[in-house]
């Protein structure tokens, strides 16, 4: 397990992305009973892939493993952090560590641990002083931070990268993230721009055909404008596109577009046809039509579709795309 800790390090291939994550979700003993809550599908399955930047913010508050829970309560200035028997208001800590960790963050993604009352991202409690919860649609004290200062950042926490749809589209993004990271990280000129994009067109196009097309025309006006501001531009249109999640029917639109590019005889193009019908029915996952179509984008004529990131997002290992729509 390759971890990083320092955001600002790199740690491994150019595009390999770096994600922050909740300590205790890499089996670290950080928990407030001194245990972990490891993550098997993080430290198993997505480790060999990704550069590490774990993170605790209860530890790097001061605070040890074991030590007294906490939760968030009701002020008049908002929620605040404070231990269950002890009283202790830890607020104005955590929220200065989080603006500090927020503003040195350089990472492609965030893991929080879920239902935490620091790292939580959705469905935290707060309670009332008295002891109820008075909510239960909150973000931890942490999280809520750097959520804020970075909101086209990947997030999601364990518990919901169980369902396999929000799964597939977190690691879409870190990855995609990571090889823009990488491009704008280096000495690229307009046509190096070109080239990324050219590439990454039909992944766009499955999420978000109107800003697909705004990100068209950052990229034609690239050499006309000032690096900084191309890159920042392009960066914002990149990220807010793939954070609209790809549905059946942009898929479906994205796979026939593919198809008409491809020279294929009859027979062929109507067993093309046919997978991508049973993917729109839901009888097939889409890795069958994006497969079948890998398959038949040889040759020098097919390079372009050959060559989409569309079709290998990430790491085929991670076996993403295996889930049926529903």
């Amino acid at each position: 397990m390759k971890v990083i800790n320092e955001p600002g390090t790199t740690g491994g291939p150019a595009e390999r992305p770096r994600v922050a994550v909740s300590s205790c979700l890499l089996g670290e003993l950080v928990r407030y009973n001194g245990g972990h809550s490891r993550d098997r599908f993080l430290t198993d399955e997505l480790s060999p892939y990704v550069d590490w930047v774990p993170v605790c913010p209860e530890v790097e508050a001061g605070l040890g493993a074991p030590r007294e829970s906490m939760r968030l309560e009701e002020s008049e200035n908002g929620p605040r952090l404070l231990t269950r028997t002890s009283r202790v208001d830890l607020t104005d800590r955590v929220i200065a560590l989080a603006e500090r960790r927020a503003a040195e963050l350089d990472v492609d993604g965030y893991v929080f641990k879920a239902k935490s009352p620091t790292c939580g991202i959705h469905g935290v409690p707060v309670y009332r002083p008295g002891g109820a919860p008075a909510d239960r649609r909150n973000k931890g004290l942490f999280s809520a931070i750097v959520m804020e200062r970075h909101p086209l950042l990947p997030v999601e926490d364990d518990g919901r990268l169980h369902d396999p749809l929000l799964r597939e589209n977190f690691v879409e993004r870190v990855f995609a993230h990571a090889r823009l990271r990488a491009l704008l990280g280096g000495d690229w000129r307009p046509r190096d721009l070109v080239a990324f994009h050219a590439r990454h067109k039909m992944q766009l196009l499955a999420h978000d055909p109107r800003l697909y097309r705004e990100a068209g025309r950052v990229v034609a006006g690239a050499g006309a404008r000032p690096r900084e501001e191309v890159a920042a531009r392009y960066t914002e249109v990149f990220r807010s596109t793939l954070a609209t999640k790809a549905t059946t029917g942009k898929n479906v639109n994205v796979l026939q577009h593919c198809l008409g590019m491809l020279d294929l005889d009859p027979v062929r193009r109507a067993d093309v046809v046919e997978v991508i019908d049973a993917y729109r029915a839901g009888l097939v996952p889409l890795s069958v039509p994006t497969t079948l179509l890998r398959h038949h984008a040889r040759g020098e004529a097919a390079a372009w579709v050959r060559d989409q990131t569309y079709f290998s997002p990430y790491p085929d290992a991670l076996r993403l795309r295996n889930h049926v729509p529903g």
